[in-house]
């Protein structure tokens, strides 16, 4: 009960300040609109590919939930966090704290945070996506408008374009060949397909798929049963462990299954192990721009 009482008072405090806070333009985001202060200075962010948006644009947040994997963030953004505030994870956002840091705009998504969107919302305005896959950029460009950064938004994502541009230039042919990616998690394996973080930044520079993963859907949730239909002419696979090893263990079953094994991706010598938070977790713009490097690597293109 303390707590509670905590909770509401830090949260009537902070929605006091907000009150007195000049709040000159209308966000419409995935609860309505959302009345937001002209220029934010006190950010705290509850996705992960939230983060690394602000982080593109030029915003240090004063609090964000912690990476899925990281102590408590990712190393590819841990040196650019600075004095942020750890606030609990996506899923599990730590109100009080998210009140105590006297925010005065909140980024979280409707997937993730509907249910305490009240709660949110007393404590700052709060702006929230809809979605935590696919097409990243309907998410970046929602956070740039609610921090007021639209022409820095637009120069970012230019910016990733021209990389695209440039990275599906100098592969040529190679995008002809059908790239097939596969997540290995504790009892579980997914077939990614377009509309995944990879899949859209897979389409992005052009590379063709095998066709159960050319599809408009998410994933395929499977077992090693299912093996076969993993081939492609190239394999990028990456591996979700939630730190008692199980994932790891689905990896090591499937790759030295028989069946793995004598896959032509396999046979041919073309499967790459990458990062899972840079292909699939992180989900973000800093991450793609990342997954853009990994590519260009494994295809000798640098």
């Amino acid at each position: 009960m303390s707590s509670l009482i905590r909770l509401a008072g830090l949260a009537a405090l902070a929605l006091t300040l907000f009150s007195t806070s000049l709040s000159a333009r209308s966000i419409t985001s995935a609860m309505g609109t959302v009345d937001v202060p002209d220029q934010p200075q006190r950010v705290v962010v509850l996705t992960n590919e939230g983060t690394e948006a602000v982080l593109a644009l030029g915003v240090q947040p004063v609090g964000a939930v912690n990476s899925w994997h990281g102590d408590p963030w990712w190393d590819h953004i841990d040196g650019a966090m600075g004095d942020a505030v750890p606030v609990g994870t996506e899923s599990a956002v730590n109100l009080e704290m998210v009140a105590a840091l006297e925010p005065d705009l909140i980024l979280a998504n409707r997937q993730r945070h509907e249910e305490v969107y009240p709660q949110l919302s007393a404590i700052a305005p709060t702006v929230m996506s809809e979605e935590l896959r696919g097409d990243w950029k309907v998410n970046f460009e929602l956070y740039a408008a609610a921090l007021g950064q639209d022409e820095k938004g637009r120069e970012v994502i230019a910016g990733y374009d021209t990389a695209v541009a440039d990275l599906r230039a100098k592969l040529g042919d190679a995008v002809d060949e059908k790239v097939s990616v596969i997540r290995f998690l504790p009892g579980q394996i997914r077939i990614y397909q377009l509309d995944s973080f990879s899949g859209v930044l897979l389409k992005d520079i052009g590379f063709d798929r095998p066709d159960n993963q050319n599809v408009d859907a998410f994933a395929i949730r499977t077992g090693k049963e299912s093996i076969p239909d993993m081939d492609g002419d190239r394999i990028f696979y990456f591996t979700w462990e939630t730190g008692n090893g199980e994932g790891e263990a689905m990896e090591g079953e499937v790759l030295n299954d028989p069946l793995w094994q004598s896959l032509s991706a396999v046979q041919a010598g073309r499967v790459h192990a990458v990062s899972d938070a840079v292909w699939n977790t992180a989900g973000g713009i800093i991450a793609a721009r990342l997954m853009l490097d990994d590519i260009a690597r494994i295809y000798g293109v640098q």
